[in-house]
């Protein structure tokens, strides 16, 4: 069995066909009027031969129908019945002249002269989409007419359509059509034929065209007819059956995996697709009821295709023009929101500078009158008499000389007599009476240190957990006044008034910071060191902090040196203190805690180093911040920096919530402007839509398997012969 031949119904129709197609040299008779120039081939029922019309010299094709005992008048008188009755259509091969009564009989035919279009795929091979649908349109055009007449093919294939001078389809070889009245079966080719047709019992319907159409639309497109592989065809062939030959043919259509067109030609648009995907289905109440739904599918693609431009014009267009327009309108909107909070930003920083310039006179303020405090009490004649008492005295001179160098933190019998020495005890009793001064409840502690920086008597507000007297403190920036506690080579006091660096006191373990000031003596020599410590945290009352979150003041140590960025007084740290007496040894000494002063840029925004801090949260936040060096009123620079942060997002929220109002009313305008394309696109859908376009989407209305049942058979020569009938 071949896929390009139509399934015989006899073997004898088998053996007639194997000796027919035995090479020909002159047709079977010859026809007057008709000079034979070329035999184009042979087949079940009869060779065909090109001759030349010698009346007009127009090229027809004859097709002889031989053997006359075998002959089929059945299907000869079937074929020619059917050409006659669609005579005068383009689509269809004419009919030019019957010779009912020769030997053997013969209908003469126009001829086509660019051959079948199994030919043509045979030599081009897979043809492009466009070419193919053009053709496939052509070819459900005359089947669609042909119908209408009350014909059905029953045997579509590539062999069976001609292609004329200008490649354009004609439909051929009706042998196997029938009227749409008549219940006789008809067999078609394997894998163009319908799996319900494989019956010889089957009712003629017009869903067989639309299968084989929509095969002839898949081999065009592929090169080969769906589901035919050499394994299928072997397979249907190995029984010599042929009503088992026609079940395997429909089990296996029935159970063949879907096939992936799509895959094949990937090109293919999915509107083809479904076309040849219903026009294949295996159920024919799915497939498309007649060739007309198949035009129909057909030109809503085109009408889709055609509509495309104006879809990108009317849709896309304006979809486009909203896009790019939502784009600047949102560009615009971030670059104006940005520019206000520049400015805002800017002057944001410009008002905290201001307070920052209040703040820091009122820290140099406290400053200065911290030094005049000391200078004062260092300037007390009755404090010198009581040092110059301790200090010239050879026994306490001895056990100074021996605590030199020292660790302050061991302890020795000589610190403990230094301590108990009934000479030291009036300097110790001024000092606790400078202690207990009201007006300086921030002070924690008054000392004074002999010129090597050993304590000589220490007033503490607190209990002393280790007494610093007798302990060598050279090292501390209170007494030489460098940047680091380190030991200095020259083990030189200071000159003048010094604010110290931060370090935590070895008395009560506490970090703090000193305001010292060198006791000369009547000549000018140097007796000792006179200061007062305050502790880290209590140094906030210039500050001028309210309860504000959102905006206050810190104090910060700018010296350069260990404790540059330590943060000297800080809202935190109220809080801290109010919890517990004293703050953790962290904000001192740990990195994370320190102000990165180095890295603070004009105009950028703030982290507070604080908001790391586990109760800290609160400040974990963008800051406008403006730092002011604090100066003393000489103008000298005290190497301390005051930050006024202000909260960004709080300062920044009346531009926010603008921001927010403009995005809103622009989002409200482009849901309205969206709501109206899609309302005025649904009314033009309409318009532009079939009305019978929801039908159609369905496959049409459903018919009967007969088109037209009402056609009568044209009615054939009463002269066939005996041995026909």
């Amino acid at each position: 069995m071949t896929l390009d031949r139509t399934q015989a119904q006899s073997t004898e129709d088998q053996r007639q066909s194997q000796d027919l197609s035995r090479a020909r040299t002159a047709p079977p008779i010859v026809i007057e009027g008709y000079e034979p120039r070329q035999f184009l081939g042979a087949g079940a029922f009869g060779e065909v031969w090109v001759a030349l019309d010698q009346n007009t010299g127009r090229r027809v094709a004859i097709k002889f129908f031989g053997y006359r005992g075998g002959l089929d008048w059945s299907m000869l008188s079937r074929e020619v019945e059917k050409l006659v009755f669609l005579s005068e259509d383009r689509y269809v091969v004419q009919l030019l002249d019957v010779g009912w009564n020769s030997d053997p009989p013969y209908y003469v035919m126009e001829y086509v002269e660019n051959g079948s279009l199994e030919d043509f795929l045979q030599r081009r091979g897979p043809l492009p989409v466009g070419e193919a649908v053009e053709i496939f349109r052509a070819v459900a055009i005359g089947l669609s007419r042909a119908h209408g007449r009350g014909v059905l093919h029953c045997d579509l294939k590539p062999a069976n359509i001609l292609l004329d001078q200008d490649n354009l389809p004609r439909l051929a070889d009706f042998g196997q059509s029938r009227l749409t009245h008549e219940q006789t079966p008809a067999l078609g080719t394997l894998f163009y034929m319908a799996p319900e047709q494989a019956d010889l019992e089957a009712v003629p319907d017009a869903r067989w065209d639309v299968y084989a159409l929509g095969a002839l639309l898949y081999c065009m497109l592929t090169g080969s007819p769906p589901h035919r592989t050499d394994a299928a065809v072997s397979e249907i062939d190995s029984n010599p059956e042929l009503t088992e030959r026609l079940s395997r043919y429909r089990d296996f259509i029935v159970y063949a995996p879907p096939l992936q067109l799509e895959r094949q030609v990937p090109e293919l648009d999915r509107s083809i697709v479904e076309i040849i995907e219903r026009c294949l289905a295996v159920d024919p109440e799915r497939r498309f009821p007649n060739i007309q739904s198949v035009l129909d599918a057909l030109q809503r693609r085109d009408t889709l295709r055609d509509r495309r431009p104006l879809v990108l014009l009317g849709l896309v267009g304006p979809l486009m023009f909203l896009v790019l327009t939502s784009m600047f309108a949102w560009l615009s909107h971030q670059r104006a929101v940005g520019d206000a909070d520049q400015l805002l930003l800017v002057r944001a920083q410009e008002s905290n500078g201001f307070a920052a310039d209040f703040v820091s006179e009122a820290v140099a303020r406290r400053i200065e009158n911290y030094f005049r405090a000391v200078e004062e009490a260092s300037a007390d004649p009755e404090l010198l008499d009581k040092v110059r008492a301790v200090l010239n005295d050879n026994e306490i001179e001895q056990i100074l000389q021996s605590v030199q160098g020292v660790d302050p933190l061991v302890e020795l019998p000589q610190r403990e007599r230094l301590r108990n020495h009934p000479i030291r005890l009036p300097l110790q009793q001024h000092l606790e009476e400078l202690l207990d001064n009201p007006r300086r409840p921030e002070i924690a502690s008054w000392f004074v240190t002999d010129k090597r920086g050993i304590h000589i008597a220490t007033a503490v507000g607190t209990s002393p957990e280790n007494s610093p007297i007798g302990g060598d403190f050279s090292h501390r920036t209170y007494f030489h006044g460098g940047p680091n506690d380190v030991r200095p080579d020259d083990g030189h006091a200071i000159e003048q008034t010094h604010f110290s660096a931060v370090f935590k006191s070895t008395t009560t373990l506490t970090w703090k910071v000193a305001v010292s000031t060198p006791l000369l003596d009547r000549d000018g020599k140097l007796l000792g060191v006179l200061a007062f410590t305050v502790e880290l945290g209590r140094l906030g009352d210039p500050l001028e902090n309210t309860n504000n979150p959102n905006q206050f003041n810190v104090l910060v140590d700018g010296r350069a040196g260990d404790s540059r960025g330590v943060i000297l007084h800080h809202p935190l740290f109220d809080k801290l203190l109010r919890e517990q007496k004293q703050l953790d040894v962290d904000f001192s000494n740990d990195p994370r805690y320190r102000v990165p002063l180095d890295e603070m840029q004009d105009g950028a925004l703030y982290r507070d180093p604080m908001g790391q801090h586990a109760q800290g949260g609160r400040y974990n936040r963008r800051w406008v911040a403006a730092k002011r060096a604090v100066r003393f009123e000489s103008n000298d620079d005290t190497g301390l920096i005051v930050l006024r942060q202000e909260d960004y997002d709080v300062a920044a929220a009346p531009v926010h919530q603008l921001g927010d109002a403009l995005l809103r009313h622009g989002l409200t305008a482009l849901a309205s402007v969206v709501s109206l394309f899609i309302a005025l696109w649904y009314f033009v859908s309409r318009a532009l839509s079939d009305p019978n376009e929801t039908i159609r989407r369905q496959g049409g209305l459903r018919t009967s398997p007969t088109t037209i049942s009402s056609m009568e058979t044209i009615e054939l020569p009463h002269y066939r012969r005996e041995s026909g009938r």
